[in-house]
């Protein structure tokens, strides 16, 4: 039962229903922020729900007319299933950099209604990372912990978008906070949850 639970468990790509938007947030250095190539990263220990999440997550992106590409395409399993330091994950940037990439978008599970349910050292929701490495860091047990879940009822789901561009910081962009609570088919969620942060990124002038 637990491992069923940590299966359903990273991000949005739960098997769970309605999407609520809890907020968002813009750099406010940032009037309009264009990217050509985006790495769509989605933490989870779950093969299916990572695949189903970034496929569809780049699907859209493409259809907008970004070149976008999975992190499972890129990061392969010996690099997910053991901790990273500072300086790997300053490395993955300049890669990145190198093959082109401008931004990351960035979605995991930050917290769940149940504070039982969630490690106390997560319990505060409202802390911002301002660099991908930094935030990749603090949440990386994600991929091989399989206590980092157990049981919960609703999950707040974070999406960040983070600039490495050529000669400018690597820093936060945007980053929306959204529930996702009500069991329902995983498909239907994560198209609900991708369709209202497209949206939303569109209204405040971020990718789409």
């Amino acid at each position: 039962m637990k491992t069923k639970i940590v299966c359903l468990g990273m991000l949005l790509l739960l098997g769970c229903s309605s999407t609520k938007l809890v907020s968002t947030w813009k750099n406010p250095d940032i009037v309009l922020f264009d990217a050509y190539k985006v790495l769509v990263v989605g933490m989870t220990q779950d093969e299916n729900l990572r695949t189903e999440f970034e496929t569809r997550l780049t699907e859209r992106l493409n259809e907008k007319g970004v070149e976008a590409m999975r992190s499972m395409d890129l990061f392969d399993v010996e690099f997910t299933s053991s901790e990273k330091s500072e300086e790997e994950l300053s490395e993955v940037e300049e890669q990145l950099l190198d093959k082109g990439f401008d931004a990351i978008l960035f979605t995991k599970v930050v917290g769940t209604e149940n504070r039982r349910t969630f490690r106390e050292r997560m319990n505060n929701l409202n802390e911002m990372y301002t660099r991908f490495s930094t935030d990749y860091l603090e949440h990386q047990d994600i991929y091989y912990n399989s206590e980092y879940y157990e049981t919960f009822n609703i999950y707040t789901v974070e999406t960040s978008l983070y600039c490495i561009c050529v000669d400018k910081e690597r820093e936060l962009i945007w980053r929306s906070d959204i529930d996702v609570l009500e069991p329902m088919k995983m498909e239907k969620t994560i198209e609900s949850y991708i369709r209202l942060i497209a949206n939303k990124m569109g209204e405040q002038d971020v990718i789409f």
